[in-house]
């Protein structure tokens, strides 16, 4: 059995009671793989802000680390201490610091501009108190202006104290590779943990991609176009592309996975299995 590394889960605030119920079986059924957190999303301009902390609370009395995105569109000094010393209350220990997107019809970014804005505000006000993730993008963020621009941006959030890094997924290794050796080259040198999307659904993996900017090879597109409607070839393709994947990440010394669960189990486990790390 290959020695695990650290792994963490991503989810998102359910909207329904439903929801709720069914994304606590899910956990149940993950925290079997000994995460070292769980992070959970928070909405366009925060609006899912009460949603992401309900969460967060209910991994806490479970057991285990719950690590809230923390997005600084539209927000004030005033609003991010209060929510830094609410944070500190109710037991956090980790943070995503973001920019965050701004929702339709919003004019305004708010006092931060940036995320490393964000995070040196929190480190200024806080000291060590958080371990703070922050994002990154081995494929370049689709707002940059160019990719050294995107690197220069990373590097500043590493530079305001950033713990360390989770990247957008990806399924090209060498961009991984790449971005991380670049960005030690410029001092940037703090943990980067690749983000791992489970590849469940053509259409559903295509969509998110074409809107997030990750790139998916032509061969993985072509393979899951010709697929068609075949879910049961499309999940055992998927699985074995990300298995892989993963195996190159251990092999190559990255310092964790972070899976986009989707709220689901099935497939981060079928991942785990085909690496040796779950039963």
């Amino acid at each position: 059995m290959n020695d695990p590394i650290a792994l963490s889960f991503e989810f998102f605030p359910p909207k329904t009671p439903e929801g709720v119920d069914k994304l606590a079986v899910v956990r149940q059924q993950l925290y079997a793989l000994q995460p070292q957190f769980c992070s959970v999303t928070y909405g366009a301009g925060g609006s899912t802000q009460d949603g992401t902390l309900q969460t967060v609370q209910a991994i806490l009395a479970e057991g285990h680390q719950g690590a809230p995105h923390f997005s600084c569109i539209g927000a004030s000094r005033a609003s991010v201490r209060e929510q830094l010393v609410r944070f500190a209350a109710l037991g956090i220990r980790r943070l995503v610091a973001l920019r965050g997107d701004l929702p339709s019809g919003y004019g305004a970014f708010g006092e931060f501009k940036y995320a490393s804005e964000l995070v040196e505000f929190i480190r200024a006000e806080t000291g060590e108190q958080f371990h703070i993730e922050v994002g990154c993008y081995p494929e370049v963020h689709p707002q940059a202006r160019s990719p050294q621009a995107d690197l220069q941006a990373y590097a500043a959030k590493v530079k305001a104290g950033a713990s360390s890094a989770i990247t957008q997924y990806f399924f090209n290794s060498d961009a991984y590779f790449r971005f991380v050796e670049e960005a030690d080259k410029l001092g940037a040198a703090i943990p980067v943990v690749p983000g791992i999307m489970p590849i469940t659904s053509s259409t559903q993996l295509l969509r998110f991609s074409d809107a997030c900017g990750a790139e998916v090879p032509r061969w993985i597109r072509q393979r899951l176009q010709a697929y068609g409607d075949d879910t049961a070839s499309i999940r055992a393709f998927g699985l074995e592309v990300v298995v892989d994947l993963c195996e190159q990440m251990r092999c190559g010394g990255a310092p964790g996975l972070h899976f986009y669960t989707m709220n689901q189990s099935a497939a981060t486990l079928a991942i785990c299995r085909g690496l040796g790390w779950a039963a």
